[in-house]
């Protein structure tokens, strides 16, 4: 089924060829039609689902065929980290170039300087990507304001709440038109994010996509029990003896990604790391490097790997396992994508195996495993 039957302009399908785009995902055939007809939503779907196009298409669709509107901006974007308003942005700039109506598409994030996104606003906005602190400061210093509105989009909502965000979100929906469309994406419903969906979303309508916890069959599973102190070694034993093109190694903090980049380097394997204590100009060179095929190796935590998507990734190695039994579904179904086999490969030390096996209760299915390291047999 192609996307003609969702009432979509012909150039936003013309869009989605040229993007490769064949037919709608379930979250997209779900809450477009939503959208278009004005509707609040609550839309629980995970990253990877393709809700990033379930509500940007609808809305530039919207924004295409309004008037157009003044400097403030029409449509918002709310996400938690700033990679994820690279992305977000991104992909809407690539939806914009196929259609004939110019619309100005902006982000503003924290982590660099302030001056070059107010130059941007002050040539208008129709849609704004915002990480909320940076959208307050915008606000503060009058380079930008949000009685525009129409159109509110709150994405990963559970992160964005779960982050501390909470206040600021309180702050910016008290300066929103009250009279607007909210579309809520979340990949889990907690306390906060029903309090946001009670206060602030009128009649809105439920859409849950089901995503099995179970990883593809494409993907390879195992694990390596060995010892703390053998990870680092064992790490680069792996990316020595295998021939994976690239690979994404998950860790618990910062200040571990740093540590394994500067042990690898040591060992004549370049790595980068990712992580919230990184400067901006550091981000983004590392995401771009990895995904334009220049680095072999990034070392990421959960939260900023959002903003990292790479189509024909081989392996994801978990050099910690995530604290949410969840997030392992998350992390290893960034390989194995397209009709690609991937590895996904979890190193276990004795303190962490009671973890894992909270991990294979979560997937349903024993991941293999097998000891290594100084302390395992022969």
């Amino acid at each position: 089924m192609s996307f003609a039957h969702l009432a979509l302009s012909p150039e936003l399908e013309r869009a989605f060829a040229a993007l490769g785009f064949e037919k709608p995902f379930p979250v997209q055939e779900e809450a477009i039609p939503g959208v278009l007809a004005g509707r609040d939503l609550v839309v629980q779907a995970e990253t990877g689902s393709g809700k990033t196009i379930a509500f940007l298409a609808p809305l530039l669709h919207l924004l295409a065929k309004a008037p157009s509107g003044g400097k403030a901006p029409r449509v918002l974007v709310l996400v938690p980290t700033r990679e994820l308003a690279m992305q977000v942005s991104d992909r809407a700039i690539e939806l914009v170039k196929h259609l004939s109506k110019g619309l100005k598409i902006r982000k503003a994030f924290g982590g660099v300087s302030v001056n070059p996104q107010m130059l941007a606003l002050l040539g208008g906005a129709d849609l704004l990507v915002a990480t909320p602190g940076r959208l307050l400061d915008l606000v503060r210093q009058n380079a930008l304001s949000l009685g525009e509105v129409r159109n509110l989009v709150i994405d990963e909502a559970d992160k964005l709440l779960d982050l501390g965000f909470t206040d600021e979100m309180n702050e910016i929906l008290a300066l929103l038109p009250s009279q607007r469309q909210t579309l809520l994406f979340s990949a889990t419903m907690n306390t906060a994010v029903e309090g946001v969906i009670n206060a602030f979303l009128r009649n809105p309508q439920g859409i849950q996509v089901a995503s099995s916890p179970v990883p593809t069959a494409s993907i390879t599973e195992k694990a390596y029990l060995l010892p703390m102190e053998d990870k680092g070694p064992f790490l680069r034993e792996l990316l020595a003896r295998e021939a994976w093109s690239q690979v994404l190694v998950f860790v618990a903090s910062g200040r571990k990604a740093d540590n394994v980049v500067r042990k690898l380097g040591n060992n004549g394997i370049r790595a980068l790391s990712i992580h919230g204590d990184k400067t901006q100009g550091a981000r983004t060179e590392a995401l771009q490097q990895f995904r334009s095929g220049r680095l072999r190796v990034l070392v990421a935590t959960d939260l900023i790997s959002r903003g990292i998507d790479v189509s024909a990734l081989p392996c994801v190695i978990n050099y910690d396992l995530p604290r949410s039994a969840r997030d392992y579904v998350h992390r290893i179904g960034r390989t194995g994508r397209a009709g690609l086999d991937g590895s996904a490969i979890s190193l276990v030390a004795p303190e962490e195996e009671a973890h894992l096996r909270l991990v294979e209760k979560t997937v349903g299915h024993e991941i293999p495993k097998e000891k290594t390291g100084k302390n395992s047999p022969g």
